[in-house]
């Protein structure tokens, strides 16, 4: 076990060279971490170390690869998308590695960090669910605000396809979330049934 604390000292020492700070001076990262940890807490009984390891690493160091190095059209973006997941899963499973935790249960990070296996893959999915649940009851107002030019179908199938990523249990979490009244509304029209 010792090897999974130090692990997690090594994830938060990454997350904290995060240059973009929260209201209270925390690195963004590291609350983000926090946040995505605390979802697959709640999801998923009896949460092991190693996934809470895994949740710690959603977004390892996102912040070194802005948005910006990619082409700023939607291939851009999944091409991004996909560089971070590569990416980050590489970092954890190396920073793991560091820890001196076994070579297949970084393995193993690195695959949920990975997003290999969506709903097939019960870590990758505890993953996926709680950065889903972290952007509906953290981050989608900001988002919002940023992207205040997009017309509300936009919003709406940005809504359904995060919708359609999350397994049961997440989506019931979501609905129980208290979010702004515009926001729950776009939510209830994104997964209403037409």
């Amino acid at each position: 076990m010792e090897a999974f604390a130090r692990a997690r000292e090594l994830i938060d020492a990454a997350h904290s060279g995060d240059p973009v700070r929260t209201s209270d001076g925390r690195p963004a990262e590291l609350v983000y971490a926090d946040r995505v940890e605390a979802w697959v807490s709640q999801l998923v009984p009896e949460t092991t170390a190693l996934l809470r390891l895994a949740a710690r690493s959603q977004h390892l160091e996102r912040w070194s690869v802005p948005r910006s190095s990619f082409p700023l059209d939607k291939p851009g973006y999944h091409a991004w998308r996909r560089s971070l997941y590569v990416k980050q899963a590489e970092r954890a499973r190396a920073l793991l590695l560091e820890a001196g935790v076994p070579a297949a249960d970084a393995a193993e990070v690195a695959t949920w960090v990975s997003k290999t296996g969506l709903k097939t893959n019960s870590g990758t999915q505890a993953l996926e669910d709680a950065a889903c649940l972290v952007f509906l009851e953290n981050e989608i107002h900001a988002f919002a605000a940023q992207h205040a030019d997009y017309p509300r179908e936009k919003f709406i199938d940005i809504l359904r396809k995060t919708w359609r990523k999350m397994s049961l249990a997440a989506q019931q979490a979501a609905l129980a979330l208290e979010l702004p009244p515009a926001i729950a509304a776009l939510v209830r029209d994104a997964v209403t049934p037409a």
